[in-house]
């Protein structure tokens, strides 16, 4: 079983930043593919950003050049470095993770965190 929690959001003003992190236990070792998801009110959720064991990176157009994905294997920490913060940004953010098979956003992802919200006031 893996265990994944969410913390650093907060309210910030556009064209802030903020580092999200998502600390995982547990059997987090094989973890090939960790992403971050993010879900507003009365939107879907919507996949922003894809680590691959640690090497590639994939990210959602509405993210690209703004926010960057990367990991800590020995802190088994995942981190979501977002900059240039926009109002739209707004949302609850989670991450997500997988041991096998398709590393994409519309993959099924087996463990989930609570979720972190993140607030951007113009």
């Amino acid at each position: 079983q893996v265990q994944l929690v969410e913390s650093g959001g907060g309210s910030v003003q556009a064209g802030g930043s903020l580092r999200l992190s998502c600390a995982a236990s547990g059997d987090s070792d094989s973890m090939d593919c960790m992403a971050w998801f993010r879900q507003a009110p009365g939107k879907e959720r919507e996949g922003i950003a894809i680590g691959f064991r640690g090497e590639s990176t994939i990210y959602a157009d509405s993210v690209k050049g703004r926010f960057t994905i990367s990991q800590d294997n020995v802190k088994n920490t995942l981190y979501l470095q977002m900059n240039s913060l926009k109002p739209e940004d707004t949302a609850m953010y989670y991450c997500a993770a997988k041991h096998f098979g398709i590393c994409y956003f519309d993959a099924a992802f087996a463990y989930w965190g609570q979720g972190t919200q993140v607030t951007v006031s113009s």
